[in-house]
């Protein structure tokens, strides 16, 4: 049987008093809205960070392409509160950069979390995935830093990450102290970190090394020890052999040939 247009809304608006109809869609938006933004913390809590990729999902929901729909201009045009709810969570969840960018910054700071000064993280040092190691080098490249809003290299700063012509400059300052060849203490980087090694399993038996561990040399240096046995382990297939016998001396199985 053929019906007026509207016949069948108008009946509906009949069967809802006070406009009921005119609520259930906000409701149900709103309802759906709390559904994915539980999953989206629960990305957070495992990556620290809800810029997503599109493919990513938490609690069997397709949390990236949510947050790469709400991301689009206008997409939160009438729900401040969803925005709200979200800074909440991550108040970069949608940065003025690339997602990317702020997926590799989110793992350095969780890597960073217990350290004091300089950031340390190397070449090879993989997050879910990411070579975070390699992009903090490539964002201290002063050509890159250069082209870094100033927010972003205001959260590498927070890190105590600057650029590499900054770190040139501040080299005297940050190196042994005056006497230190003559006391014996190595100046390279994994000389430094096999000297602590040793003197801290001459001191505790144990070359197990919590990672906010920091040995003092005997010229005063720090030794960020437990950062240093993490990033050379996962390092592990570029070290030579004579560094890797070295380790394996110290009594470091996973440097066994």
């Amino acid at each position: 049987m053929h019906r007026r247009p509207g016949h069948c809304c108008k009946r509906l608006l009949r069967s809802h008093p006070g406009n009921h109809l005119h609520l259930t869609a906000p409701t149900e938006l709103n309802e759906r809205f709390q559904e994915s933004l539980e999953a989206a913390k629960a990305y957070y809590a495992e990556h620290w960070t809800l810029c997503a990729p599109r493919s990513a999902t938490a609690l069997n929901r397709p949390v990236g392409q949510w947050l790469a729909n709400l991301r689009r201009p206008g997409a939160l045009d009438g729900h401040p509160d969803w925005a709200a709810a979200l800074e909440d969570v991550d108040r970069h969840w949608n940065p003025a950069w690339p997602a990317a960018w702020q997926r590799h910054y989110a793992a350095v700071r969780e890597l960073l979390r217990e350290e004091d000064g300089q950031g340390d993280v190397l070449p090879g040092v993989t997050v879910h995935g990411m070579d975070v190691g390699r992009w903090l080098e490539q964002q201290r490249q002063p050509a890159v830093w250069a082209g870094l809003a100033e927010e972003q290299r205001a959260l590498l700063e927070e890190l105590g990450v600057v650029p590499l012509s900054e770190l040139a400059a501040e080299q005297p300052a940050l190196g042994p102290a005056p006497g230190a060849a003559e006391s014996g203490v190595p100046a390279g980087s994994f000389e430094r970190g096999t000297a602590a090694l040793a003197q801290y399993r001459a001191r505790t038996g144990s070359v197990t090394v919590p990672r906010h561990h920091v040995e003092r040399l005997a010229d005063g240096t720090e030794v960020r020890l437990g950062v240093w046995l993490s990033n050379t382990k996962t390092r592990r297939a570029k070290l030579s052999g004579e560094r890797l016998a070295a380790l394996a001396a110290l009594g470091l199985a996973w440097a066994n040939f």
